[in-house]
């Protein structure tokens, strides 16, 4: 009873993890775009998302039956992938497609930022269509945040390449994210080896430490700039949620690695 209890509240968890997370990408979309006044009507469609999109499934949580759940989350977590894709087009077509150079890579829309969307409904679908209580849930969730660091990892590379790493600090996320990409990958295909799990743990908790402290240094550089006013600062300046996706992943990657060693 205590086992079943306990995989009930992992799904509950992890349920919880995607409503927290679509709806602070409402703020995140909402801060980012407001940097054009969402010139594009477009930019409103993952705004409007992430506030539906949670009130949707908290109903289907704890009102709806098993049948319903399945239904609103697996209908939730495709169109969140489309959002995911469909942005990434957006954000690309906005320069890359016309220079097609490393330069405009860099300096375009940050093109990987859709693909929370993307990971975020493959992680949902996949949810409630794999039982809860078998490893290849915590491989599934693995594999998700693998490919998450991954995707930290370039956004830290090219973030901080715009002002050319000008501070030495601004390398310790990349490595951090490298390493939770070398670690998952073999995390992933090695799920039986507990202790080395339990040193991705501890990776894990480096890059927690290390979002957190990078969510810090990027609140206080933007409240050192020169600008008209504090909006401003925060608009055009260091993206301030963008280090929280660190402890973010981390989190999720730890409830990965539990349901891996709970489903042995």
């Amino acid at each position: 009873m205590q086992n079943r209890n306990w995989l009930h509240n992992r799904a509950v968890l992890l349920e919880l993890f995607v409503i927290i997370n679509l709806s602070f990408l409402a703020l995140d979309v909402f801060i980012a775009h407001s940097a054009n006044s969402f010139a594009h009507r477009a930019e409103w469609i993952p705004f409007i998302f992430s506030l539906v999109a949670p009130v949707l499934l908290l109903l289907a949580l704890f009102r709806g039956q098993r049948r319903i759940k399945r239904f609103v989350g697996c209908s939730v977590g495709w169109v969140s992938v489309f959002v995911g894709i469909g942005g990434m087009l957006f954000h690309l077509e906005s320069q890359f497609f016309t220079d097609l150079t490393v330069k405009s890579l860099i300096y375009t829309a940050p093109f990987i930022a859709p693909l929370s969307y993307a990971g975020i409904g493959l992680l949902l679908i996949m949810h409630h269509t794999v039982g809860v209580d078998s490893m290849e849930w915590g491989r599934w969730i693995l594999v998700m945040t693998f490919a998450g660091f991954l995707g930290n990892f370039v956004l830290s590379l090219c973030d901080h390449a715009q002002n050319g790493f000008f501070n030495w600090r601004e390398w310790i996320p990349v490595f951090t994210s490298a390493m939770a990409v070398g670690f998952l990958m073999t995390a992933i295909v090695q799920p039986d080896n507990v202790p080395f799990l339990r040193l991705c743990l501890a990776i894990l908790v480096l890059n927690s430490v290390t979002g957190i402290v990078g969510f810090c240094l990027h609140v206080s550089a933007n409240l050192q700039v020169a600008a008209p006013s504090v909006k401003d600062s925060f608009l055009y300046g260091a993206p301030a949620f963008a280090p929280l996706l660190f402890p973010n992943l981390s989190l999720l990657g730890a409830l990965g690695i539990f349901g891996v060693i709970r489903g042995r």
